[in-house]
């Protein structure tokens, strides 16, 4: 599973005074430009690519009500940045010299004099001021009043098939605020959201699957069932163990311990404690001590239908027990957001970094890269250039749908994962086999086909495709300094001449058909609630499992944080530390046999049979060296202790 959020590289808004340093301009961060009307700058990124002027359907009401956030920028943004890359690049002389949350704050947060100037300013032109934070203040007001504040008239645009409110022009602040500001967002109305992308159905309602099973790959081969690509081919795992994940990526004694691992999702599971502590203890799992998981929750939730809520559950179940599963001594916080808009979310981001509340945190969720702003951008890149500073690192699923050409239409990455401050993770399909024994791995790709009515062949085999890791090239993040020489040229241009960012870094399992068992309370045809597990996979599997090997990889380094790893992670690269995944690495066609309930519960309604291909991923091709299926590939033996501190 997976939740989906858009990000586009965002203008960091700076005055011209404060002009950004080569090293945050090497991560794709543009700086501020004077604006046209005198003694304004641009807030850069907050006129959204689909305000065009032929998409225009007028201006919008005078009486018509905004709400927005003014994110501040800090009395030093460029150094942020510059301090940020430093500290996480193995090369500088500043690596691993991390600041406490309060250190960070007072060297690059805003400060009480930037605050009280943008308030005063915010109400000078008519608006309310309904928060304030470290990071924004929060308004509200009619149009006329926003327009005022931010230099731009509203306008309504068609989007979609739907109309929306949009600045006719990039907002702008006071140069008098001397760069105080960041960006603005909540200018434009569309939805800026995120969605988890489950594999299987939302788990309200209760999900089963069928066999037969293997246990592990190739134990239960379907000798009934027609070949696929000359041979005959097993069953599907019923879902794989932590121990067998532990194996095919290296744990060895390792167990994370003194290690804290936060999660963040939308909402929070009412079942969570009861359900992690069943799963754990009926799979082997070292039971949970007291204080091991805990929640840090909002006061309330909003927009919980339109978000779906319930379904976000399933979500933080997978990612709480893969992480207790890889990293069983590791400490879990989950911080919830209040719903699944970008404001809600970065809300819980900020929180984990203002109270340094995990080294480590994973993110399975987002949005395709098209969806995303430049002003959302630059607000995320801020919490993950504050949380490198202070030695955090950020992980996110690369998506689920490939190259999104099956979903959009159009070629793209998915966001957070495209952001230079942040590990995307993307998906294998991984065979373990007997006594745990790691056999290989493919980029993960599935296509499916059917069985025939007589039962003798695969409808249209190998059939279409339905799902794959996300990645490749992004179309508004520059290459940051941690590719250059590591990805290919071919994919780095693959937008045009300037070399881009490319997705993934790093890959462990997210296929479903070779995926993770979970257990979780869900309700039952007669209405019950009852504890039941099945097997499910995604991005938002390969994310946590990754993050929990990060808190082994700490606890090999004597328990000093790894921070942001990209650096790190690429000057591994091409070495034994890693399986270096490819879609064909045994030489022929893979597949495995796949039964399922037509009812997603029980055979009352009969049973689908499909073979599910492995390896391909859509138009994106997983092979020797870097690609952007698995990144640099997945962990091997040696990748946790090469973290070790010698």
């Amino acid at each position: 599973m997976r939740s989906n959020r858009a990000t586009a590289r965002a203008g960091v808004s700076l005055a011209a005074t404060l002009p950004l340093l080569a090293g945050a301009l090497a991560l794709g961060i543009p700086a501020a430009q004077a604006a046209d009307g005198p003694g304004r700058d641009t807030l850069t990124g907050t006129r959204p690519a689909w305000a065009t002027p032929a998409a225009d359907k007028g201006a919008t009401s005078d009486s018509s009500q905004v709400s927005a956030r003014v994110h501040l920028a800090g009395r030093d943004a460029s150094g942020l940045g510059a301090y940020a890359k430093a500290v996480s690049d193995p090369e500088s002389a500043s690596y691993g010299r991390y600041l406490s949350a309060k250190q960070a704050q007072a060297r690059f947060g805003a400060t009480k004099a930037q605050v009280a100037a943008v308030t005063s300013w915010l109400e000078s032109a008519g608006l309310k001021v309904t928060g304030t934070t470290r990071h924004y203040v929060s308004v509200t007001g009619d149009v006329a009043a926003a327009e005022k504040a931010f230099g731009t008239q509203l306008h309504n645009y068609a989007k979609g098939g739907k109309t929306y409110r949009a600045p006719a022009k990039t907002a702008s602040a006071p140069a008098a605020l001397n760069g105080a500001v960041l960006t603005v967002t909540g200018l434009d109305n569309a939805p800026h959201k995120a969605t988890h992308q489950d594999q299987l159905p939302p788990p309200d309602a209760v999900f089963r699957n069928s066999g037969p099973f293997s246990s592990y790959h190739g134990s239960n081969i379907a000798s009934t069932l027609p070949d696929a690509y000359g041979k005959k081919i097993p069953y599907a795992v019923k879902g794989y163990t932590g121990k067998q994940l532990r194996a095919a990526y290296g744990a060895g004694t390792r167990t994370g311990k003194g290690v804290r691992v936060a999660i963040t999702d939308a909402y929070a599971s009412p079942t969570i404690a009861f359900d992690a502590a069943t799963y754990a203890k009926k799979h082997g799992d070292a039971r949970y001590v007291s204080g091991q998981l805990r929640q840090v929750l909002p006061a309330k939730y909003t927009k919980t239908e339109e978000c779906g809520a319930a379904g976000w559950y399933g979500e933080e179940t997978l990612d709480v027990e893969a992480v207790h599963a890889v990293a069983p001594a590791a400490d879990i916080t989950y911080v919830g957001a209040a719903s699944c808009y970008d404001d809600d979310l970065l809300d819980s981001l900020n929180k984990i970094v203002d109270g340094r509340l995990a080294d480590i945190v994973s993110n399975s969720w987002g949005d395709i890269e098209a969806n995303e702003t430049p002003d959302i951008a630059a607000a995320y890149d801020q919490v993950f250039q504050f949380g490198a500073v202070e030695g955090i690192g950020f992980y996110f699923s690369s998506g689920d749908n490939g190259d999104e050409v099956a979903n959009t239409g159009t070629k793209q990455v998915d966001t957070p994962a495209n952001s230079a401050w942040v590990t995307a993770v993307g998906g294998t399909s991984l065979a373990v086999g007997k006594d745990d024994k790691y056999l290989f791995e493919t980029g993960w790709g599935t296509e499916k086909a059917a069985l025939s009515e007589d039962g003798k062949s695969w409808t249209g085999f190998p059939g279409a495709f339905t799902s794959g890791a996300g990645g490749g090239t992004s179309r508004t993040v520059s290459q940051p300094f941690y590719q250059k020489g590591v990805v290919p040229d071919a994919l780095a241009h693959a937008n045009g001449t300037t070399a881009m960012r490319t997705v993934p870094d790093i890959a462990a399992i997210a296929d479903p058909n070779t995926g993770f068992k979970v257990g979780q309370t869900q309700t039952f045809p007669d209405g019950s609630q009852q504890y039941d597990e099945y097997r499910i996979g995604g991005t938002s599997l390969a994310a946590p499992v990754i993050a929990a090997v990060q808190a082994l990889a700490q606890e090999a380094r004597g328990g000093k944080a790894i921070g942001f790893a990209n650096p790190s992670i690429y000057a591994k690269s091409g070495s034994k530390v890693y399986h270096d995944v490819t879609d064909n690495p045994t030489g022929s066609g893979l597949a495995v046999a796949r039964v399922d309930f037509a009812n997603g519960y029980d055979a009352s309604e009969g049973l689908l049979t499909s073979v599910r291909s492995l390896g391909k991923d859509s138009s994106l091709k997983a092979v020797k060296g870097y690609d952007d299926v698995t990144g640099v590939g997945s962990p091997a033996a040696g990748y946790v202790n090469s973290y070790r501190v010698h």
